[in-house]
């Protein structure tokens, strides 16, 4: 595999453009965090673009190899979910009269917090008004 038959993959896994940075693969705006393939001196790297800072994560002699790592990254899907044994259904089930009970709550407490916040903002605002012209 070559980088354009990996942007032809990574685009037909239906992985976002903006996801990974290739050289010669079409692509939209770049995400701020994302993988990218580049060739230096000949060995191939495949590495992240992440908070600002670019960190290398793997080289290879070949670019196939790091196409074909490149590409598992991208699709992986990671481990099948485990289905949950009867015994916490029946736990989540039962607990979850409580679990509507405080979301009501934290919810009650966030509106009433910014309600003060919006009555605070007001009275500053009635504060800071300049005096009347005329």
């Amino acid at each position: 595999m070559d980088r354009f038959q990996l942007g032809d993959a990574l685009r037909a896994a239906g992985v976002p453009d903006a996801y990974y940075e290739i050289p010669g693969s079409p692509h939209g705006p770049y995400s701020a965090d994302r993988y990218f393939l580049e060739e230096r001196a000949g060995v191939w790297v495949v590495g992240v673009h992440e908070r600002g800072s670019t960190k290398v994560l793997e080289r290879f002699a070949g670019q196939d190899e790091a196409c074909q790592w490149l590409l598992d990254q991208l699709t992986d899907r990671g481990p099948s979910p485990v289905p949950a044994t009867s015994e916490e259904v029946a736990a989540l089930l039962h607990g979850s009269d409580d679990i509507q009970r405080r979301a009501r709550e934290d919810f009650q407490r966030a509106l009433a917090r910014a309600r003060r916040q919006a009555e605070a903002d007001d009275d500053r605002d009635d504060r800071t008004e300049p005096p009347p012209t005329g």
